[in-house]
């Protein structure tokens, strides 16, 4: 038993030695920073002074009130990530903003980027307040982050805006088996602000920190170093633009799934009332596509009126052998007649949306409802094109 304690011991002293690591600063001795300079060379009145090369010469003319040794923050700039799809940032800017152009036509650009940013929250258990702000002085809080002529020619007429300010995040570090202690604790709040531009398919996002608490075995501070500030900011930033890349890609996935759920063929008539497919699809999009349709079913084109979008066909069953079953390449079989057909598309509403298609016998008459019905399957894959686009 006292071996197994003493082993927990060990353990214990080892990860508070890897915690106590400040990645903020370099390993090592510092006592570089007391070395005093060197003298110059002094030559002799009676020799010549010998050359010197000034390739790597490092002038002494630098900043000395700058942090040296431990004080020293070796760690890499923070940079925002433009992930999302039409997304940027502004150049040389320490600000954290970003901005997104509009992806999805159908979707309001400002309420989308809105909604990601209310979900973060919620999904953080974070709660959250709108904040009321003249929008000029918007405007001019996210023209601090640009600089270029580009950014800053937003126009002040029609420009929407929205900010939000969550409540604290809190992170702390307990110590202690049996009973813990808090060892350190850091509360952070920010403020997510949104500026639509007039045309509304540019939306800017900023992240400011608006309070900040620390508390450890120094005592409580409410003042945070500047490049902690703004990697804090930037890696909320960060994080809010994935989560808009997230979003897109589950918007973009639910349009696929809506266009390849949809009926794009339907059983109905044709201006004359004669039995024939709909198809919702304009007239010439679906006259270009019909050779697609007719050489994977079995179908060769004889002839063709463009005039009058008519197809003069041949059709001979399709033999299918074992080997395209295996290799996934076999497909729906038509079960009709080998004969000659002819397809004839016209349009059916105003909008050229919808196209008839009406399949005629040799003898010019157009198949019955009932055999339409049963080949409606393998028409209504085709006629959508589904395995094509």
């Amino acid at each position: 038993m006292s071996c197994r304690v003493f082993y927990l011991s060990l353990l214990a002293l080892s990860l508070t030695a890897c915690g106590s690591v400040n990645n903020k600063q370099a390993q090592g001795s510092f006592a570089y920073q007391y070395k005093p300079e060197a003298n110059a060379l002094v030559i002799p009145a009676n020799l010549n002074k010998p050359k010197q090369a000034q390739d790597f010469f490092v002038s002494d003319k630098i900043n000395h009130q700058g942090p040296i040794g431990e004080d020293m923050d070796i760690r890499a700039p923070s940079l925002v990530m433009p992930v999302a799809a039409s997304s940027r940032v502004v150049d040389e800017s320490t600000v954290a903003i970003i901005w997104f152009d509009k992806v999805l036509e159908d979707k309001d650009l400002l309420e989308f980027i809105e909604k990601v940013v209310i979900e973060k929250l919620v999904e953080d258990k974070i709660t959250y307040n709108y904040i009321e702000e003249d929008v000029e002085v918007t405007l001019s809080k996210v023209i601090e982050g640009a600089t270029s002529l580009k950014e800053t020619s937003i126009k002040r007429e029609g420009i929407k805006t929205a900010i939000i300010e969550s409540d604290w995040y809190h992170n702390e570090v307990d110590v202690g088996w049996i009973y813990t202690d808090i060892q350190f604790s850091k509360s952070l709040r920010f403020r997510y602000q949104l500026l639509a531009k007039p045309h509304g398919r540019s939306v800017s996002l900023r992240v400011s920190l608006v309070d900040f608490l620390q508390t450890d075995e120094t005592g409580g501070s409410k003042s945070m170093d500047p490049i902690d500030k703004q990697r804090a900011e930037k890696a909320m930033l960060n994080e809010l633009i994935a989560a808009v890349d997230y979003n897109y890609r589950l918007q973009q996935r639910s349009d696929r799934l809506t266009r390849a759920n949809q009926k794009l063929v339907t059983i109905g008539q044709n201006i004359e009332e004669e039995a024939g497919y709909v198809v919702e699809m304009g007239l010439d999009d679906l006259w270009d596509n019909m050779p697609l349709f007719f050489e994977k079913h079995g179908f060769t084109i004889s002839d063709l009126n463009e005039d009058k979008k008519i197809y003069y066909v041949d059709f001979v069953k399709p033999d299918s052998s074992v080997w395209d079953s295996i290799w996934g390449q076999d497909v729906p079989v038509i079960d009709v007649n080998d004969a000659n057909y002819q397809f004839v598309l016209a349009p059916l509403d105003e909008l050229n949306q919808k196209t008839a298609v009406t399949i005629y016998n040799a003898a010019g008459e157009p198949l019955p409802l009932a055999t339409l019905e049963r080949i409606f399957p393998v028409f209504e894959q085709g006629l959508s094109f589904r395995n094509v686009f």
